[in-house]
């Protein structure tokens, strides 16, 4: 586990939880999902991936987290506690993203924040059953590099480009037998950023 610095930021909507490794003056900032925290396989992958590399990485607890709440708040709080958690982070290049409900914020908030690329862990791009109700125009509307890494057993649905992970679930739970997600995910990850730094090195 890497040594990490913890602090509390006041935002518009609560108290979030920064949650910030590494020394490097690049930075990755990811965000957790609505039914989760900054624990998950995946944004440890990509959090391991980017201190690889000599990034600073930030995991980020949304205010509903931090009260010990188990239902995300509704999306314009989302982005608001993310933006003003951005506004208190430096780096270059920044790298923005997260897991599912995280992965939207940072899409919707990229332009907002300033960001030179997004990373999306997971995206849903509909509810479960439900393709009709389609979340493709908050990844339509990036305008920087955007990278999608998802599960091929996706329940949320495919996002057009997305690297895939054999046999893995949303949560990048795969079958026994099948080779693990976690470092399937670093890898690629890892070579996105590395391709990030020297794009705008």
């Amino acid at each position: 586990m890497p040594l990490t610095s913890t602090t509390d930021v006041e935002t518009a909507v609560g108290v979030a939880r920064v949650h910030l490794s590494g020394r490097g003056n690049p930075l990755l900032v990811l965000g957790h999902g609505a039914g989760g925290g900054i624990e998950a396989l995946d944004l440890l992958a990509a959090r391991d991936a980017g201190l690889s590399l000599g990034w600073r990485v930030a995991l980020v607890e949304q205010p509903w987290r931090v009260r010990g709440r188990k239902i995300a708040e509704a999306p314009t709080r989302l982005d608001a506690a993310w933006v003003d958690v951005l506004a208190t982070l430096s780096g270059a290049p920044l790298v923005v993203g997260g897991r599912s409900a995280g992965a939207r914020v940072a899409c919707r908030t990229a332009k907002q924040v300033g960001a030179d690329a997004v990373l999306c862990l997971a995206f849903p791009l509909h509810p479960p059953g439900r393709p009709e109700r389609t979340r493709i125009g908050e990844l339509l509307g990036v305008a920087v590099p955007l990278l999608v890494v998802q599960g091929d057993r996706d329940a949320f649905g495919m996002p057009p480009g997305s690297r895939l992970v054999p046999g893995a679930d949303h949560g990048f739970r795969v079958a026994k037998g099948r080779e693990p997600a976690g470092p399937q995910v670093q890898s690629t990850v890892r070579e996105w950023l590395s391709s990030r730094q020297r794009a705008t090195g």
